[in-house]
């Protein structure tokens, strides 16, 4: 098989993944211990592959990618770095999200309150001709 400048190793990004799920950081299991209970009905993922990268957290419905960066994200050519790649991921079509993890670790409520508010954002607009809105339209889940 030819590979391209493109192309990634799909296994090495999977055993990256589960790797990171043995050992998250602190703030991402204080996240985890949130989104596992799938608030607002959606369901999240946690250290999922997307294509060569792997994300924090990820919502398949809503195509939410949730980054937690701790301080060595403000350092060095780590900013450029995560610019590019949230480029990249919204050119797939995925809509991130990147969090601090001092925000995360002071005031968890507020950040999960933005994620459901990130996962809320396509969904379809309920219209009264159409009757009754679907069972489960106001808790988020389609």
């Amino acid at each position: 098989m030819q590979r391209t400048v493109q192309s990634f190793d799909r296994n090495a990004a999977i055993l990256r993944a589960r790797a990171l799920r043995r050992s998250p950081t602190l703030p991402e299991g204080l996240a985890w211990q949130i989104l596992r209970r799938r608030p607002g009905g959606f369901k999240f993922r946690r250290q999922h592959p997307l294509g060569p990268y792997v994300v924090d957290f990820y919502c398949p419905a809503a195509k939410l990618v949730i980054e937690i960066d701790g301080a060595s994200h403000d350092m060095g050519t780590k900013p450029a770095r995560d610019s590019r790649r949230d480029a990249r991921l919204s050119e797939q079509g995925f809509y991130v999200l990147r969090f601090n993890a001092a925000e995360v670790m002071s005031d968890l409520e507020s950040v999960v309150t933005a994620i459901l508010i990130g996962c809320r954002r396509q969904l379809p607009l309920h219209h009264a001709s159409h009757g009754p809105p679907p069972r489960g339209f106001a808790e988020g889940r389609h």
